[in-house]
């Protein structure tokens, strides 16, 4: 049976934007299953879809597309929401022990008592059978892609418990969307895709190292691993090397495709957000850490408007009407 305190009193989490639709406007008995899935904190779900919005672009520049196919693009969407909210899910239910000691995290759902694990394993349930459903609408060669990665989203909340790297398996796990576009497309994985699979998890490792700047001290406590920790004050250092990574290895998956000066117009608007970020960091200043966390949508965006863009010049030019 589910069991909940006050809703209307529970105290928001701590990187949850004060105000936030969920606290003002969904009815109380949801509130702890749409914090539970970080409905509050839509950041994770973008990370989470930006790979797949690059991959779906490229591919149709690739492909002499005018625009990146949109049903695609809204089943990725609907997608990352699912497969984002049950990965937190899984996480919570996994650490709930470890978040009840952690300043930032004790008042989730499940830590501070809002809600029971037996409650919480029939909303990881709904939310894999919406993640299914999508999954079933795409290609059987996405399909299989995707399958493949379930491994390695069930076993990334264990990593910071055995190695000082778990942003390693986080991007692995964040980045799959980067083959799922590509593999929809072209019912294959290629160069292109796989060059764009490994910049994504270079990114994510990065921008993850930032955010668990924010735990450090807890984490230490804990006795949690994480590349904040590991990296200490020298953090800045592998951030700007993970991130040059990245970008060297979108720049490559642009010439693979033969993607056009839109694409790296574009990739150049992420690579300066991303730039800003290593030069702006303060490992002390937890608010400065979150706010850089979450500038990576922009920079994202900013990646899938130059490659979208990008399809539509080159259609535009292939058709002579300019």
């Amino acid at each position: 049976m589910t069991t909940w305190r006050s809703e209307g009193a529970a105290a928001p989490v701590a990187d949850a934007r004060s105000g936030n639709w969920v606290d003002r406007l969904a009815p109380a008995p949801l509130r702890p299953y749409l914090r539970l899935a970080r409905a509050d904190r839509p950041i994770g779900s973008w990370l989470l879809l930006l790979p797949c919005w690059w991959s779906t672009a490229l591919a149709a520049v690739a492909a002499g597309r005018p625009y990146p196919d949109p049903v695609l693009l809204i089943l990725f969407a609907i997608g990352s929401l699912a497969m984002r909210g049950a990965g937190c899910t899984w996480n919570d239910i996994l650490d709930r022990d470890i978040d009840r000691k952690v300043e930032r995290t004790r008042n989730r759902p499940l830590a501070s008592g809002q809600l029971s694990v037996k409650a919480a394993f029939a909303f990881l349930a709904f939310q894999l059978l919406v993640g299914l459903a999508v999954l079933l609408s795409l290609p059987r060669f996405a399909v299989i892609t995707g399958v493949a990665s379930m491994g390695v989203v069930a076993i990334y909340p264990l990593m910071k418990r055995i190695t000082s790297v778990p942003q390693v398996v986080l991007g692995i796990a964040f980045s799959w969307g980067a083959l799922m576009g590509w593999a929809s497309v072209f019912r294959s994985i290629d160069d292109p895709a796989l060059l764009l699979f490994a910049g994504s998890v270079c990114w994510v490792f990065g921008y993850d190292t930032i955010y668990a700047h924010q735990d450090r001290e807890d984490d230490a406590l804990v006795g949690v691993g994480s590349t904040a920790l590991l990296f200490g004050e020298k953090s800045r250092l592998p951030l700007a090397l993970s991130y040059i990574a990245a970008v060297a290895l979108f720049a490559g998956a642009l010439v693979s495709a033969g993607a056009g000066v839109l694409s790296a117009l574009g990739l150049m608007g992420f690579a300066f957000l991303l730039y800003r970020q290593v030069v702006r960091l303060d490992i002390h200043d937890g608010a400065k850490c979150l706010a850089l966390f979450k500038s990576n949508r922009d920079a994202g965006l900013i990646f899938f408007a130059g490659l979208s863009a990008d399809a539509l010049l080159q259609n535009v030019v292939s058709a002579g009407l300019i």
